[in-house]
This record gives C-alpha cells, structure tokens and sequence, in this order.
C-alpha cells in the first residue's frame, strides 16, 4: 500500500485512533509537512498536539484510547523506524495497563492523570505532559497485545502502578483484584515488587499480606471446587497429622486416611525467607514420604490452568495405594 499525500479535508476526521493520532514523520509520510501540521495546531485550528512530536487530528479532548497511542508514539518515535505502528519497544504500564487488562479498581483511561510507558533503561526519554517514563531496572518484559497495543504483563503493571504514593486502600484493592479475578498469580506480583525494591514500604507489605491471604483462599476454593467436580472422594479437609505419642508432623490441605494420600498446596511467594520455607517443606514432604504417605503438592496456577490434570494425578494416588505398603498410623487433629 503507497502513501499517497492526504489532502487536509481527507485528515480532519479520519475514523479511527490509529489515524487520528500520527507522528510528524508519519504526517510526512502522508503529504502533510511540519510547517502545515504547526499551522493546523494554532490556536482554534483543528488539531493539536499533545505531545512533543505527536499530533492530534482534531480539536476536542483526547479520548482513553487516544491518549495511550499519542504516549507509546512519543516515547517510541525515535527508535520504530521499522515498526509500523511507530511504538519500538514501548509498552504501556501501571494504572492504564492495568485498565487494558480488565481491572475494575483504577479509573477509566478517560480519567487517568497520567499514562506510563515501560522503556528500556538505556533509552533517553523525559517525563512530559501526561506521560511518565519508567525505565526497566531489570530484565525487559515481553509485552502483551491487548486492543491492538503492547502492554505491560500484569505483574509488573502492578508494580508499577504501586511504585507511586498512593493510599493503602487503593494498593489492598488493586492487589486483592489481581488474585481474585484470576489476572495474576501472587508469587509473580511478589516477585515483581521484590525486584522493584517495594516490600520495604509499610502500605505495600501490608497489602501483600492480604494478597497472600486473597491468593490462598481462592486456590483452596479451587481445590474444593476439584474434588467436588472432578467425582473424587471427599477428604478430610485442613487437619494437622502426629504420630501416636509422637512429633508434631504438620498441617496439610486434604488428606485422605484410607489411601494415606495427601494433597498440599504450594502458597508460597518469593520473599527473603523463601529459602528456608522451601527447606521446611521439603523435611515435611520427605519425612510424610517416609512414613509411606503420598504427598501431592500442587500450584496455584496448576490448579487454575490445569485442573482435570491434576484431579487425575490425585486419583491416580488414591488408587495406586493398595499396591503400596501400609503407611504408618497418624493422629489426625482438625486444624
């Protein structure tokens, strides 16, 4: 397809965001050189320009959409020369992406104060206007598309949206939804916060306590949801297990006596102590194992992704118990 020049009547009101809002190469391209693109943003014309080298073509208020492509052209202008949309690397993050994803928590795009990009570190970029610039201090995420636009993968635009003051309440809301409605998985929200050096902040600690709690809870509804769904017999739900005048062995999800089957499931989340939660988990699963117990230790995400698969691997235990010796007698308490 050629680039013809455009006439300006033909430019007053094209149809749709992606032409409404164009760089000055890209009006260039199109027949429209800077002098008549800066004589059409005077005042009373009929564009503007929102942005430092990005025009809009007409004179009303920016919509949402329109908003994001004017903040991915300027940030991305100087390095898309082979990218047909002109973005390069850029992608949107924090609040806005998170609206793209279908959070209910922020604002509408209409309303956001201010857009963030997600560009490389090495870029040269200033904050401006209504956009700010945040630099990836660590390894780039792979942008998602979503509405025809790279965006930020969910984890690490929550980070980002938490990065600025907020009020506590907003952070708890944004978190909760993230676990709650099945956008993100908590150990990769915990995960990016880590990296962005935020759980020293009183308000996002304490919002990561109630998302760990949010994230437990949905994956033991999951859980439930598999048992009664998938036609597997009903355990005993969230008991402790001792031996008979013995040690204390530990909590577990489900256990089923009979078969000597228990399921576990992995809540954990990426914090400095991670390494020593890891280790208390592996002596319990080794010394249940020992005891010629079954465990099965499921994810979150498994659980989420994958249920039918893991309803077979624990019917899958249940059945191959008569074939294994007894396991050792337990006590089992309710929780």
């Amino acid at each position: 397809m050629k680039n013809t020049p455009l006439s300006a009547r033909s430019l007053s009101r094209p149809s749709d965001a992606s032409a409404r809002v164009l760089t000055a190469a890209q009006l260039r391209t199109r027949g429209v050189p800077a002098a008549e693109a800066a004589a059409r943003c005077r005042a009373g014309g009929p564009w503007q320009q929102p942005l430092p080298g990005v025009y809009l073509l007409h004179p009303g208020p920016p919509t949402g959409e329109e908003r994001l492509r004017a903040a991915l052209l300027y940030t991305g202008r100087r390095t898309a020369a082979a990218d047909p949309d002109g973005f390069g690397e850029a992608m949107v993050t924090g609040a806005a992406a998170l609206v793209l994803h279908g959070f209910g928590s922020p604002p509408p795009l209409s309303a956001l104060d201010r857009v963030d990009v997600l560009v490389p570190r090495t870029r040269r970029l200033r904050s401006t206007g209504f956009v700010r610039i945040v630099r990836a201090s660590h390894e780039f995420p792979e942008a998602r598309v979503v509405a025809s636009l790279p965006v930020a993968p969910v984890a690490r635009a929550l980070a980002d949206a938490v990065a600025q003051p907020a009020d506590p309440a907003s952070v708890h809301r944004l978190l909760a939804e993230a676990v709650r409605d099945g956008h993100c998985e908590p150990a990769a929200v915990v995960r990016e916060l880590s990296r962005a050096r935020l759980l020293s902040r009183p308000h996002v600690v304490d919002a990561v306590d109630a998302l760990l709690a949010e994230g437990r809870t949905a994956a033991e509804e999951r859980l439930y949801a598999m048992v009664r769904e998938c036609g597997l017999p009903d355990p005993l739900w969230n008991v402790d297990l001792r031996l008979p005048g013995g040690p204390y062995l530990g909590g577990v999800d489900a256990y089923w006596p009979d078969q000597a089957v228990v399921v576990e499931l992995d809540t954990r989340a990426p914090r400095q102590d991670d390494d020593e939660a890891w280790s208390r988990y592996t002596r319990k699963r080794e010394y249940l194992e020992r005891l010629g117990i079954t465990v099965v230790h499921i994810t979150p995400r498994k659980l989420r992704e994958a249920r039918d698969q893991q309803a077979i691997v624990v019917r899958t235990a249940l059945m191959a118990a008569g074939d294994r010796e007894p396991a050792a007698h337990v006590v089992v308490l309710p929780r």
